[in-house]
Parts: C-alpha cells; sequence; structure tokens
C-alpha cells in the first residue's frame, strides 16, 4: 500500500500548455523585435508578480512609464491571454482524473494570477474537479517560497510526508522538499505515469 495520502498537481505547463510568446507571434511579427520584447519588457519576472497578486493595470502602468512606444503591445499581453494557454494536456488530464475516480485525494497548489485563474476554470472544466486549489494570486505568495507550501498543506489538511507534488518547476520540487513533501519533477505525462505506478496510485488493469 501506498505511504501517499494526497496528491497535488502544479497546472500551467503540467495541465494545460502556456507559452506567452504565441499571441506575440502575430502581433510583433519580426523575432529580432518580439525576443527583445519579451526579454526586456513584458518578462517573467514581471509577469510573476501578477502571479503574486499585483493588478494587472499596475503592471501594465509600470512598464508603460518605462516604454511609452510599447503601451499597445504591453497592454496586449493581459488582452490576449487567452492565446497563450490554447489547449490542456489531455493525456495528463487523463491520469488527474484516474486518481479522482479513483479516490485519491487530489488539490492543485499554482503561481497563476487570480483573475486568469478564474478564466481558465471556466474553459477547462477539470480544474474543478480537484477537492480544492492555492492560487498564489489569491493568497499572495509564490512558489518555491516555503510558506506557500505550508500553507496548502494547512488549508487541505495534508500530511506534509504523505503528500506527493507534481510540478514542471525542478525549483518548485525542491521547494516541495524542502517543505517535506514527496515531489515528481513533470517531464511529460508518461514519466508521470510510470512515477505513479511505481508509487502504486494507479487502478490495476
Amino acid at each position: 500500500m501506498s505511504s501517499i495520502r494526497h496528491i497535488v498537481f502544479d497546472i500551467g505547463k503540467v495541465l494545460v500548455h502556456y507559452d506567452p510568446e504565441i499571441p506575440y507571434l502575430h502581433l510583433i511579427p519580426d523575432p529580432a523585435k518580439r525576443r527583445w520584447f519579451l526579454e526586456t519588457v513584458c518578462t517573467g519576472a514581471w509577469n510573476i508578480e501578477q502571479d503574486r497578486g499585483r493588478s494587472w493595470s499596475d503592471a501594465e502602468a509600470l512598464l508603460i512609464a518605462e516604454h511609452p512606444a510599447e503601451a499597445d503591445n504591453i497592454r496586449a499581453y493581459r488582452r490576449h491571454w487567452h492565446e497563450m494557454v490554447p489547449h490542456a494536456y489531455d493525456d495528463t488530464v487523463v491520469l488527474l482524473e484516474t486518481l479522482i475516480d479513483s479516490g485519491h485525494d487530489v488539490t492543485m497548489l499554482t503561481n497563476f494570477a487570480a483573475d486568469t485563474f478564474a478564466e481558465a476554470r471556466e474553459r477547462f472544466s477539470f480544474l474543478n474537479r480537484p477537492r480544492g486549489v492555492t492560487v498564489s494570486g489569491e493568497v499572495g505568495m509564490l512558489k518555491p517560497d516555503r510558506v506557500i507550501y505550508d500553507t496548502h498543506a494547512q488549508t487541505f489538511g495534508l500530511q506534509p510526508e504523505a503528500t506527493l507534488f507534481i510540478d514542471d518547476s525542478e525549483a518548485n520540487v525542491a521547494g516541495a522538499r524542502a517543505a517535506g513533501w514527496q515531489a515528481v519533477h513533470f517531464t511529460g505525462a508518461g514519466g508521470l505515469e510510470t512515477a505513479l505506478a511505481d508509487r502504486g496510485l494507479l487502478p490495476q488493469n
């Protein structure tokens, strides 16, 4: 029998595809200009502060003050967010739903802006199936900081040593382990299926 009692999924790049470059392929057709924009203006470091809870209006105003000529492209980041998440990873969703349907306790822990997560939940109904979710933008904390793992465990009554966390970020996996959780670095549904089966978490055929 598995020692795992709780399974916690990340969302972006585990359950749904995420690529901020997608809308800019048509918004900024020139590859060099597009690369400069995403590496210098709307960077990952800028975007993650919305995952921490900063409003989009404040985030946009900050960048527009620094790059006024790019105002339209800056505002386009939120306006075209839906294009950045074009589809789910169906093979991972099957594993998520198999775990839930077989009676496992499944929750989610994600770095996500509060408003875009609400939009994602409307688009991807499977995000409503787990028992609950901790959204960084709602609690004002980010993975891999220890406090968000502890908050999630306390909120949902998880035993850290009996919790398995699944995330595509090695830093977030390390953060979970530092919080006393077990963890799997997600690199694809095949590897995750093997990891779950090895722990006795999937139904026997």
